[in-house]
């Protein structure tokens, strides 16, 4: 029996996780939840899966889940530090981190410490302090398994192959809503259509990103720290049918995919529960579905966010994390209605250029980097500068 923490259990991932524990309960049991702010939800899965402690981030709530929780044997915690306190649970085997943004930093580093086993579904945290966090799983003997579908897809392309050396991984994209569209286009895009992915279903942020491509942005600085490679060797293609994940490419220049429908629970299934696979009845592949595949590059003058991502990644340091803290500034503000599709990147790369760049940041560097960050592309909103 795997005792699970979920730090972001009302969100995409949480709820998708949630499926296949509920679907292989005598393997796996739930000894932590957390929501930032669905307490409704919390409740309903608290009530079903009995963890032994709960946290609802906004402490407006902590009265009500208390009260709701009360004739169950179930802590209730309140606020954002309280993740880090439940990351490091003595029952737990693995942490399932899925919250969202560069809050997931604080409460992995503290998992990685306590020697837990990291299911890692919260890309921002290999973003914002990616040197730092695979030094210290390292250090603590720990696994970082990706539950990102891409990375998974990496990641199971190189089981066995561990004495091989990559040449190239390449990350597939779908293309997002906006694929083919031009500048004039998506100069007047609302979040609507921003909105309405054609693969995935998935949560707001990630969305608007995966539409700008700062979601594959994001991915490609993961990847780095992931699996230890340059950024020559990271390639992102568009792949419009989802079905191939990814793919790795060998020194001898033989090339392995991950491939399968659109389903974030095979690899949330798989991360739980490596290195062994579980038997399931999720939808399978079937190759008459898709008589062709397509692929075409990226375009990185349009989609300026994955060029954004690939100079801060060029240029590291503390660079991927203001580039991440403005993004998730400038997202909030486009599903707000207070900015413009394009003008996230003008946002972006004015800060980019603005915060003091650190080559070698320490923990406390990275979270004043995200402060500053943050007021600065708050301003640039604010002021419609840009």
């Amino acid at each position: 029996m795997k005792n699970i923490t979920i730090l972001g259990s009302t969100g995409s991932i949480g709820t998708q996780a949630l499926e296949v524990i509920r679907d292989n309960s005598s393997i796996f049991k739930v000894c932590v939840l957390s929501a930032l702010k669905n307490a409704e939800l919390l409740i309903q899965q608290a009530k079903e899966f009995k963890p032994e402690v709960v946290v609802i981030c906004d402490e407006s709530q902590y009265l009500y889940v208390k009260d709701a929780l009360s004739s169950y044997d179930i802590k209730v915690l309140a606020g954002e530090e309280a993740l880090t306190e439940v990351a490091v649970h003595p029952q737990s085997d693995v942490v399932l981190t899925a919250l969202m943004g560069s809050v997931g930093l604080k409460p992995t580093i503290a998992a990685i410490k306590a020697g837990k086993n990291i299911a890692l579904a919260n890309k921002e945290t290999l973003v914002v302090a990616g040197e730092l966090v695979t030094q210290l799983a390292a250090i603590y003997n720990v696994k970082i398994l990706p539950v990102d579908s891409e990375h998974s897809a990496i990641f199971q392309c190189l089981v066995g192959e561990e004495q091989n050396e990559i040449e190239k991984i390449y990350l597939t994209a779908s293309g997002g809503p906006f694929l083919g569209k031009n500048l004039v286009y998506l100069s007047t895009v609302k979040k609507e259509q921003a909105l309405k992915h054609p693969n995935w279903v998935m949560g707001a942020k990630i969305t608007i990103d995966s539409a700008s491509l700062m979601n594959k942005g994001l991915e490609v600085i993961e990847a780095k720290w992931l699996f230890n490679l340059d950024v020559e060797q990271i390639d992102v293609i568009v792949h419009p049918q989802s079905v191939i994940h990814s793919i790795v490419q060998f020194t001898d220049g033989s090339m392995k995919a991950q491939m399968g429908v659109p389903d974030m629970k095979l690899p949330i299934q798989y991360a739980l529960n490596y290195p062994d696979r579980l038997k399931n009845n999720f939808k399978r592949f079937n190759f008459l579905d898709y008589p062709s595949f397509s692929f075409q590059k990226a375009d990185l003058e349009t989609f300026r966010n994955l060029s954004l991502a690939f100079k801060s990644l060029r240029r590291g340091g503390n660079m991927p994390c203001i580039l991440n803290a403005a993004n998730e500034i400038v997202v909030e503000a486009f599903l707000k209605d207070k900015i413009g599709f394009l003008q996230m990147s003008d946002v972006i790369e004015t800060c980019m250029d603005k915060i003091d760049f650190i080559e070698k940041p320490q923990l406390t560097d990275y979270l004043e980097t995200d402060k500053h960050s943050r007021i600065l592309a708050a301003e640039l909103v604010t002021k419609s500068i840009i």
